[in-house]
């Protein structure tokens, strides 16, 4: 069964996006991805848990939290 993981991530810049979108799209069993520049919101699905998103986004020196505790 595929998970939602909503994750607030900062967005400064398009170097910022293409970092983000390079490591997510290295995350195995992942479905679909999507980044919302406007609301600073990552959206993985797939067989992913919201711990290993935030991991593989603080590797490469991202914050991120959970969209519902903001």
């Amino acid at each position: 069964m595929a998970n939602v993981v909503e994750l607030k991530v900062g967005l400064h810049c398009e170097e910022c996006i293409k970092k983000i979108l390079k490591a997510i799209k290295k995350i195995e069993d992942i479905e679909t991805y999507n980044i919302d520049t406007q609301l600073n919101k990552v959206i993985v699905t797939g067989n992913v848990t919201e711990e290993e998103v935030i991991r593989v986004l603080q590797k490469i020196g991202k914050r991120a939290s959970n969209w519902q505790s903001e």
